[in-house]
């Protein structure tokens, strides 16, 4: 194959350089369905103590992002289309942690390939990062609403 080149080309660091940005916007996500859930309680009247309020925290980060999502739509009113994004991202985000390369292995070796995957991890990526922007604008919402300084902020 005259088109392949050894996957730690600079097309290869760029391709695994937008993985870790699409791992790294879930990750952001799944922060931002923290902070959300914990200032949706405390908006709602729900005053635990500092010493709770800390456990309960440190407990929603250990969640994983579907836990995270299935839990939010109990508290937050999102629009349809936001529960729709939320779903999709959940899912690719699924599939690209889990089988992303196992299933495009062979597509690492070629320089088409490669292309091919940074658009779509592109799109992830932007996806990502537009739903986290979104759900931190409606944190930001609620620190208002709270009363909760910035310097208080997660």
């Amino acid at each position: 194959m005259k088109d392949t080149q050894v996957p730690d080309s600079e097309q290869s660091k760029e391709l695994f350089a937008y993985f870790g940005l699409a791992v790294y916007y879930c990750q952001a996500l799944e922060q931002q369905l923290t902070n959300l859930l914990l200032l949706t309680k405390l908006s709602q009247g729900q005053t635990p103590t500092d010493a709770e309020l800390s456990e309960l925290y440190q407990r929603k980060l250990s969640n994983s992002l579907g836990q995270l999502i299935k839990e939010i739509q109990h508290h937050f009113p999102f629009s349809e289309k936001e529960t729709i994004q939320l779903q999709e991202v959940w899912k690719e985000r699924n599939h690209i942690v889990h089988d992303y390369f196992k299933e495009r292995i062979q597509e690492t070796f070629t320089a088409a390939g490669r292309a091919r995957m940074i658009r779509e991890l592109k799109r992830f990526k932007n996806k990502a990062s537009r739903l986290e922007a979104k759900l931190q604008s409606y944190c930001t919402e609620l620190y208002m609403k709270l009363g909760i300084e910035e310097e208080d902020q997660p």
